[in-house]
């Protein structure tokens, strides 16, 4: 099986700065602009391995479901 370790942990980093609301209040576009970074990052290793991704993940991948595309990862993990 591959090992997908840097694209889960961009998806999870994703979700901790969308829950990290006490950084959203103190610095909206920092926020923001850290959302938009960790996307491009997740966007950037979807297309450098999109040959190697199972079709489910991919499909996740690109209609933006990370979240989904997290627990397929999580749950696939051995």
């Amino acid at each position: 099986m591959n090992d997908f370790s840097t694209l889960r942990t961009l998806l999870r980093r994703r979700l901790d700065l969308i829950a990290d609301h006490a950084f959203r209040d103190r610095d909206a576009a920092a926020h923001l602009e850290a959302l938009k970074a960790v996307s491009e990052e997740i966007s950037a290793e979807h297309q450098t391995h999109r040959a190697q991704l199972p079709p489910r993940l991919n499909h996740f991948l690109t209609q933006a479901s990370f979240s989904k595309a997290l627990e397929y990862l999580d749950s696939s993990e051995d």
